[in-house]
């Protein structure tokens, strides 16, 4: 998910967005610990865009959103 996307979600979208992305995330830890996970970028990416929130987020409480 690119930055222009997140940052047209609503705030209402983005928490939920995030929840979603943790459970994947949680799931696919397991998977790669279970030697199941045959995608091993599908982690990076979901920490990415978790992060890409994170930051979108944060710069909304701040009110420096660009």
């Amino acid at each position: 998910m690119k930055a222009t996307e997140i940052r047209e979600l609503t705030e209402d979208e983005l928490q939920t967005k995030e929840v979603e992305l943790k459970d994947q995330l949680f799931k696919l830890k397991f998977q790669h610990a279970l030697g199941q996970l045959e995608n091993a970028m599908k982690l990076k990416q979901i920490r990415k865009d978790l992060a890409r929130i994170h930051t979108i987020r944060s710069e909304r409480r701040k009110g420096t959103e660009q």
